[in-house]
């Protein structure tokens, strides 16, 4: 038989710790884990042609004036009143940097750039394996990583965690109080449920209630980073004509010193950038936007976020808040994406960065928004060369808008394109989006969507080991183990519940196919297949199951497939869990299994299909 041979594309770093299976492995760019500028291309995906290429610039080229810095040693002497500090770099190459003598680091930037690796860095070493305590140290003072981790947090239960293309991608969740709904006790559950779906950070958009008292309860009883956007606490209780500098800066240090760990500030949003918004079919989104739009018309005046961002700096550098500088222009429908207003504002976004950089203060970016999937990758990979390659950190991006009550849907299938493409944070959307306020459900299914994304593109951008579960599941799939199945999986109790659904026996079979077309147990049957055979996921076929969990009933009640009997029936199907285990038999017990009958339980249930 003839053998075919294929070229595949140049390969990037296997997602797997031991390149299990037969993949070729991840066709994403080979990362470049390095210092400074070399660095660019770490975790990236192949550029289109026409792609804006990577900056040649990074945090290191935007210090504090009088700042000098360079590779080996300095060929002149330091100056008076300057102290020279050298540190060897993950690559084992030599970096110095002079600055004055009296100066102490504050920020986890500021720490990077003197050679400091900060507790906080070894610790998001230890939850990113694939990098090193330098690693990450190195990537912060390239400016292509943050640590949002507030002083003030940090003495509470924040676990410090890393945005970065070098790190894996992180999901944040939305949650506040509003006029119309919620309060701080539903908003600190929200809280606690988003961080049980994987949430890596939390922004409290809170615009009614009591703020203060709200935005303290998340803080102190957060394990992630909460971010927030000011504006929306300067203007309550007066005229937004009357925000000024002095309102603006004491909202912030009030906030900073609650603990906030990163701001949205929306300084992009410039006069100049206002006529291009007149022909857009739904103008400006972005309430943040909206409001500095709003103000600089009514004052005939500049932005003022944009002309105080150095005084805005110094209050963030002393509590180290990163910034999470705003996308006021953003699109909020396919037709207005990618537009003038929006490219406008993110040149505006770039010199921001180098601005912040510059006073040492943490920079990650925001981006859209509603975007045709044809357009996203172009939009990450311009914000990366205007940016220098600060984390992009992007809405979504919805790719159509006219599925109300499944946005999480809409903008998960986005979310993946833009991680892969260079995100490094993804904003999560609830069904609710457009509609209301998400309420606890809601969270939980846009973290889920969103968990998928970003695992779906680590995968593909070959960040080691982040396939290693996939596998896991995948050989227990194979052995049909349906335990460790529903155990390694994201939503044991959802898995579980629905397998039991069909089929509440745990059988040598799938439930989808039944016993005589299950291809899972013929493969494993093949003598010469490899299939199934992991010793370390062998069990004993054809066993009862164990009761559903209250959590799993109440997911069948809420499908409203089954009748209360038959729900009722799984969730009391052994002597434990009806208190039973004197061998008082409960009249609600069932404890037989028929693996005969389970076998052909489906077989006998198909349709004969009418064929000529």
């Amino acid at each position: 038989m003839a053998e075919h041979a294929y070229t595949l594309p140049p390969l990037g770093q296997n997602p797997s710790s031991t390149a299990a299976g037969t993949t070729p492995g991840s066709f994403a760019k080979r990362p470049e884990i390095k210092p400074g500028v070399d660095g660019r291309y770490t975790f990236a995906s192949p550029d289109t042609p026409g792609m804006p290429a990577p900056s040649d610039k990074t945090a290191w080229d935007f210090l504090p004036e009088g700042w000098t810095t360079g590779t080996g040693q300095p060929s002149e002497p330091v100056p008076a009143g300057e102290a020279l500090h050298t540190f060897e770099q993950s690559d084992g190459s030599t970096r110095w940097v002079t600055c004055p003598a009296d100066f102490t680091a504050i920020t986890q930037l500021e720490s990077a750039r003197l050679g400091i690796i900060t507790p906080e860095m070894t610790r998001v070493a230890e939850r990113e394996t694939h990098l090193t305590p330098a690693q990450v140290r190195d990537e912060v003072a390239a400016g292509r990583m943050v640590i949002p981790a507030n002083k003030v947090h940090l003495q509470h239960q924040l676990d410090p965690m890393a945005i970065g293309r070098a790190s894996k991608t992180k999901v944040n969740a939305n949650m506040g109080a509003s006029p119309v709904s919620s309060g701080t006790d539903e908003e600190v559950v929200k809280l606690k449920w988003a961080e049980r779906w994987g949430a890596d950070t939390v922004m409290d958009l809170s615009t009614g209630g009591d703020i203060n008292e709200c935005r303290e309860a998340i803080i102190q009883n957060s394990t992630v980073p909460i971010g927030t956007v000011p504006i929306y606490s300067m203007i309550i209780g007066r005229k937004l004509y009357d925000l000024n500098m002095e309102i603006i800066l004491q909202s912030l240090r009030e906030q900073a010193a609650q603990g906030v760990d990163y701001f949205t500030i929306h300084a992009g949003v410039q006069r100049a950038h206002l006529q291009y918004v007149k022909d857009r079919l739904i103008g400006i989104v972005s309430r943040g936007g909206s409001l500095l739009a709003k103000w600089m018309i009514d004052h005939d005046d500049e932005n003022p976020m944009y002309t105080g961002w150095e005084a805005i700096c110094d209050i963030m550098r002393e509590y180290d808040v990163t910034f999470s500088i705003g996308d006021g222009l953003r699109p909020g429908g396919l037709a207005d994406a990618t537009d003038q207003a929006q490219l406008a504002e993110l040149c505006t976004l770039g010199e921001l960065t180098e601005r912040a950089w510059r006073k040492g203060v943490q920079v990650m970016v925001e981006g859209p928004g509603h975007v045709p999937f044809d357009q996203i990758e172009y939009n990450m990979k311009l914000q990366r060369t205007l940016c220098h390659g600060a984390p992009f950190y992007v809405l979504g991006p919805l790719v159509t808008d006219i599925f109300p009550g499944y946005d999480h849907i809409t903008s998960c299938i986005g979310a993946t394109a833009a991680a892969y493409h260079g995100a490094a944070m993804l904003c999560y959307v609830t069904p609710k989006e457009h509609l209301g306020l998400p309420k606890k459900d809601d969270v939980k299914q846009g973290c889920v969507a969103y968990k998928i994304a970003a695992h779906a593109a680590d995968v593909a951008l070959g960040i080691p080991g982040t396939r290693d579960r996939d596998d896991e599941l995948t050989k227990a799939r194979a052995a049909l183990n349906w335990e460790k199945h529903f155990d390694l999986s994201f939503d044991p109790d959802i898995a579980r519940a629905y397998h039991d659904e069909d089929l509440d026996v745990d059988t040598d079979f799938c439930a989808m196919c039944g016993h005589d077309w299950c291809s899972v147990r013929i493969s494993k049957e093949i003598v010469e297949f490899a299939s199934g055979k992991d010793d370390d996921y062998q069990w004993d076929r054809a066993k009862v199951s164990a009761a559903l969990t209250a959590e799993q009933k109440a997911i069948l009640e809420q499908r409203g497939v089954l009748s209360p009997d038959e729900i009722h029936r799984l969730a009391a199907k052994t002597k434990k869990a009806v208190g039973a285990e004197n061998g008082d038999k409960a009249s609600c017990h069932s404890d037989y299994v028929d693996a005969e009958k389970a076998k052909t339980l489906q077989v006998v249930e198909l349709v004969d299909l009418q064929t000529p």
